[in-house]
C-alpha cells in the first residue's frame, strides 16, 4: 500500500541553520515545512561574524552581495588601559584575497539581518518560514515520521519522509530522541545585548578592562543598524538588570565613564557558557544539526557559521537520497559533521581562556577555510595523494579564460545544485557518460575553460590526464587518473549519478 505524506521534510526551526537547510531544499524543488515555535523572526544579534568559508557558502545560495549590502566590515579596535591609554589594534588578522580563497574579509552582519536575507532568499523559491508553530511530538517507523504540531489555528498531524531538528540548545527534537548532549559548563556567565547609546565613537569596537571577568565590557557599532552591541561577563548568580538604566549603571560602573548613556535596548539575553556535543546527529529518519546538535562560547565566531555548515552538509544529501541516491548517504552527515563540531568546541573554549587573560589575536583559525573530510567514506583517490589538495578537501576557486574568450572562475561553474567534473587536460573528453546533476568541463586543448595562468593547476595540484570530482556542497568528492575511471564510474554510482543509457 503506498503512503500518502504532507511533505518530504519537516524543519523544526527557523533560525540560520534552518533557513539553510530550507534554501538548499527549495533549490533542489523538494517538498518541505519549515516551522519556528518563535511568533516572529529573532531580534537579536547573537551571530554576527560571517567567516570567509561561509562566504562562499552563500555566494553558491545567490544572497553574499546583499549580506555585505546590509552589513559591513569590523571596526578597528580600541583598548582602553587604566593609565588611560588606548591601544589600537585589528583583532582578525588582515589577509588580502587570493586567487584561490577570494574572501578574507571580516565580515559584520547582525543575527536578524542574516536571517532577513536568507527569509527573503526563500520567499524567492515560494516558501515561507511558519511562525507561531510548535512540534509538540513525533514518531517514526521505517517510511516516514508523523509529527503532532500546534498552530494559531489548532492542532494538526503532519506526515514526512524525514525531520530534521534544528530547534537550538534546548532542542526539543534531540531531548525527544534521548540523545545525550555530554559536556560541561564553563563557569563564565555573560550578558549580550543590542542597545541604542550615546556618547562613544560608532566607527569604533571599545574594550575597557581586558583581561578582568568582574570588570571586562566591550561595545561593538553593529554594522547596517545605529545600534551597538555590549558583552560583558556577569556573576554566576543573581539578576542582571538589563533595562537602560541598568546597563547604563553597568557600563560606567566598569569604565568610569559618566558620558555612555543606554537610551534603548532592543534585545538582550543572560547566558552561561557551555560546550556540549551530541552523542549522534541521526536517529532513524530524524536528525539535528546545529545548535542542537553543538553549544559552546561565542569565541571567535564559530558557532552561526557551524550551523550554517551542518545544513548545507545535509540539505544535498537528503535531497539526493530524495531523488533515489542510496540511503548510506545520509551516514556521511554526522560522519562528516560531528568532527568537525568536536575541533570548533575545543577551539572556542581555548580561545575563551586566551580571553579571560586579555588576549584576543585571531588568525586563520577562525576562516573555516581549512574544514575538510579527508577521513570520510565520500573522499576517494586514486592513485593516492600526498601533499597537496586531496579528496575531502575544500575545492579552491580559480580564475580561468572560457574558449568564447571571457574571464569566468570555478565557484562560477560550481555555483548551483549540481555536481561538477573536471577533466584536466585529459586525453579523452568524452570517457566519462553524461548523466543529470552532473556538469562536465574539460580544462585545456579542446576543451571549454583554459587555465592560462596556472591558478588550478597550482591550487589543486593536478599533472595532465587528472579528473576532479566536486561535490554539490564545494568540497572534492574524488581524484582519478585517467586509469581509473571505473572508480570514478562507480563512485558516481554510489552518490546517485548513475549514467543514463540513453544519453549518447
Amino acid at each position: 500500500m503506498t503512503q500518502q505524506f504532507d511533505t518530504e521534510v519537516l524543519i523544526c526551526g527557523a533560525g540560520a541553520a534552518g533557513l539553510t537547510l530550507a534554501i538548499e531544499l527549495a533549490r533542489r524543488r523538494i517538498a518541505f515545512r519549515l516551522i519556528d515555535k518563535l511568533e516572529g523572526p529573532f531580534r537579536g544579534s547573537r551571530g554576527k561574524g560571517i567567516q570567509p568559508r561561509s562566504q562562499e557558502i552563500f555566494e553558491d545560495l545567490g544572497i553574499l552581495d546583499h549580506l555585505v549590502a546590509v552589513g559591513g566590515v569590523y571596526p578597528s579596535e580600541h583598548t582602553y588601559g587604566n593609565d588611560g591609554s588606548v591601544l589600537s589594534s585589528e583583532v582578525i588578522e588582515v589577509v588580502d584575497p587570493t586567487p584561490d580563497e577570494p574572501y578574507h574579509m571580516r565580515l559584520m552582519v547582525p543575527q536578524f539581518l542574516t536571517e532577513g536575507v536568507m527569509r527573503e532568499r526563500l520567499a524567492e523559491f515560494g516558501h515561507r518560514v511558519e511562525f507561531g508553530s510548535e512540534l509538540l511530538d513525533f514518531v517514526q517507523d521505517a517510511e516516514g515520521v508523523t509529527s503532532r504540531i500546534k498552530t494559531s489555528h489548532g492542532e494538526e498531524s503532519v506526515r514526512a519522509r524525514y525531520l530534521v531538528g534544528v530547534d537550538g540548545g534546548r532542542s526539543f527534537v534531540r531531548q525527544a530522541l534521548g540523545i545525550d548532549f555530554p559536556g560541561k559548563t564553563l563557569g563564565v556567565r555573560a550578558v549580550v545585548a543590542d542597545m541604542h547609546l550615546r556618547g562613544l565613537s560608532a566607527d569604533i569596537w571599545h574594550h575597557f578592562n581586558e583581561g578582568s571577568m568582574e570588570l571586562q565590557v566591550s561595545l561593538c557599532p553593529l554594522a547596517g543598524t545605529d545600534m551597538f552591541q555590549l558583552q560583558a561577563p556577569v556573576p554566576l548568580e543573581g539578576e542582571i538588570d538589563v533595562s537602560p538604566q541598568g546597563l547604563t549603571a553597568l557600563i560606567a560602573g566598569r569604565t568610569s565613564r559618566q558620558g555612555i548613556v543606554v537610551e534603548a535596548v532592543h534585545w538582550a539575553s543572560v547566558f552561561s557558557m557551555n560546550a556540549r556535543l551530541a552523542e549522534r546527529y541521526r536517529h532513524g529518519r530524524v536528525f539535528i544539526a546545529g545548535d542542537a546538535a553543538h553549544v559552546h562560547p561565542p569565541t571567535g565566531g564559530q558557532g552561526l557559521n557551524t550551523s550554517v555548515q551542518d545544513a548545507y552538509n545535509l540539505g544535498w544529501k537528503l535531497a539526493a537520497v530524495l531523488g533515489g541516491a542510496p540511503q548510506s548517504l545520509l551516514d556521511t552527515f554526522e560522519e562528516e559533521r560531528r568532527p568537525v563540531a568536536a575541533g570548533m568546541l575545543g577551539l572556542a573554549t581555548r580561545l575563551l581562556d586566551s580571553a579571560k587573560r586579555g588576549i584576543r589575536r585571531r588568525g586563520r583559525e577562525v576562516s573555516q577555510l581549512d574544514i575538510g573530510y579527508p577521513e570520510s567514506s565520500l573522499a576517494m583517490e586514486q592513485p593516492e595523494r600526498h601533499d597537496t589538495l586531496c579528496a575531502g578537501d575544500r575545492a579552491p576557486d580559480a580564475p580561468m579564460r572560457g574558449a568564447a574568450g571571457q574571464p569566468v572562475r570555478l565557484f562560477n561553474l560550481f555555483q548551483g545544485t549540481h555536481w561538477t567534473l573536471l577533466g584536466y587536460e585529459v586525453a579523452d573528453r568524452a570517457a566519462v557518460a553524461a548523466r543529470a546533476g552532473l556538469r562536465i568541463y574539460i580544462v585545456g586543448k579542446r576543451g571549454e575553460l583554459f587555465d592560462d595562468d596556472g591558478h588550478m593547476r597550482d591550487a589543486y595540484g593536478l599533472a595532465a590526464d587528472t579528473w576532479v570530482l566536486v561535490r554539490p556542497d564545494g568540497y572534492v568528492g574524488a581524484m582519478v587518473e585517467a586509469g581509473a575511471l571505473s572508480a570514478l564510474e562507480q563512485y558516481l554510482t554510489l552518490v546517485g549519478l548513475a549514467a543514463d543509457p540513453t544519453i549518447p
